[in-house]
């Protein structure tokens, strides 16, 4: 991908949507307590609750344990007056959640037990998430708490784009060919591959090719779309997107 074309392009449309996104929505608000910062916050929350689950596991917690400390964590988080304590010193979302939540495990996991997952209100349906079927699921490597953390966060992100980037191309009517050239996403096609593609698509290679182009031009960007939801500025964009795809070996053609 030739980024000096790409960011000539997506630029201007990048400062128009940055200003509403999740993070920065919640440090502007600062200590104003407003609806949409605590909205915003909770839907970051909504989509980063299996870091969180993972880490605490990883710390050596029982999974009831895991699941009672992350829904307290999201009550406390979520109450009115800790937005007061959100500011730009904070950095980036994954980093401020994180030390959050290390904060919250040192200090007041005992109290968060006590309200019973935030007072009664149940934040996330742990039926449906299965939190331990996926944590069941962790390479059996020597990864740090933290690591996991951020391994699961940079996940988190990149499945939410390629899960948009799916219905994108279903409302298209390309389903099957999403599902047929997905996996040139994160991957070099090997020697034929196109040529394979192209016989079940009853495309040219040569078409293949510029569908997977264009596939990892839109994946890209609602990558960094997602990405710009937790930093502070679009100039950080660039350098998440080098240490997610880092963290996860992968993604090279973004």
């Amino acid at each position: 991908m030739t980024h000096d074309h790409e960011d000539h392009e997506t630029t201007p449309t990048r400062q128009n949507w940055f200003a509403t996104t999740h993070w920065t929505v919640v440090l502007a608000a600062g200590d104003s307590a407003s609806p949409q910062a605590t909205e915003a916050l909770e839907r970051l929350c909504r989509l980063y609750w299996y870091p969180l689950y993972a880490y605490i596991r990883r710390k050596g917690h029982s999974p009831q344990d895991a699941e009672d400390l992350t829904q307290s964590f999201f009550a406390h988080l979520l109450e009115k007056n800790y937005l007061a304590l959100v500011s730009k010193q904070r950095g980036r979302f994954r980093t401020f959640l994180l030390t959050s939540l290390q904060n919250f495990l040192a200090h007041d996991w005992e109290r968060g037990r006590a309200a019973k997952r935030g007072g009664g209100r149940t934040l996330l349906s742990w039926d449906a998430l299965s939190g331990e079927s996926r944590y069941a699921l962790e390479p059996a490597l020597d990864l740090t708490p933290e690591k996991i953390f951020e391994q699961r966060c940079a996940a988190t992100l990149f499945q939410k784009a390629l899960a948009g980037l799916e219905r994108e191309m279903a409302d298209a009517g390309k389903s099957e060919q999403f599902d047929r050239l997905k996996g040139f996403l994160s991957a070099e096609a090997y020697a034929g591959a196109y040529a394979e593609a192209a016989a079940i698509l009853a495309m040219t290679p040569g078409a293949v090719g510029v569908a997977v182009h264009r596939l990892r031009q839109r994946y890209g960007e609602l990558v960094r779309e997602e990405i710009a939801h937790t930093v502070t500025s679009p100039s950080e964009i660039e350098d998440e997107m080098r240490y997610l795809i880092q963290l996860l070996g992968t993604g090279g053609n973004l």
